[in-house]
């Protein structure tokens, strides 16, 4: 009887430990925290539309923090951080005042200030003409690839250019 009731036991673990990793993958795929003022009013995109707006970059402070996706910031990687677009979207950014690109990961949430739409690592924002000095740049964010929540990808704007 005492085996029996560690079977159970063993067994609901198990469910327990399978729903929480479920919800593990889908929690970097949640809308922006709904308390913050910023975030208001934004919801995913999957359509793999363009978006056009301004780009702002990481400081230096956050290189190493944990982003919204559980991987630490990497200043010299091509990460990104959107409000709108899913963790794991796959995007081409240009910089619309130098006409340079680069191909970005989503991997954060932000920016949180109003009219931007896209934060870059330092790297990224080196490749296309984005200086400390300017600060913000305008920006088209074209995404190539748009993860589903049923595990598939959408193909976006930008997947016929690669």
């Amino acid at each position: 009887m005492h085996i029996a009731r560690i079977h159970r036991q063993g067994r609901q673990l198990a469910v327990f430990v399978a729903a929480l990793a479920t919800a593990a993958a889908f929690a970097g795929d949640a809308p922006p925290r709904p308390d913050h003022p910023a975030a208001k009013g934004h919801q995913l995109d999957r359509s793999g539309s363009k978006q056009v707006g301004k780009a702002s970059f990481y400081a230096p402070q956050f290189a190493g923090r944990k982003m919204a996706d559980g991987t630490p910031m990497d200043p010299r990687e091509d990460n990104a951080a959107s409000k709108t677009l899913p963790l794991g979207t796959k995007a081409r950014v240009t910089n619309l005042e130098t006409g340079r690109s680069a191909e970005v990961t989503i991997q954060d949430r932000g920016p949180y200030v109003d009219g931007r739409i896209v934060d870059l690592s330092p790297a990224t924002a080196a490749k296309i003409g984005l200086t400390q000095q300017a600060g913000i740049a305008p920006v088209e964010v074209a995404p190539i690839s748009v993860p589903l929540p049923d595990g598939t990808t959408r193909l976006g704007i930008a997947a016929n250019d690669r």
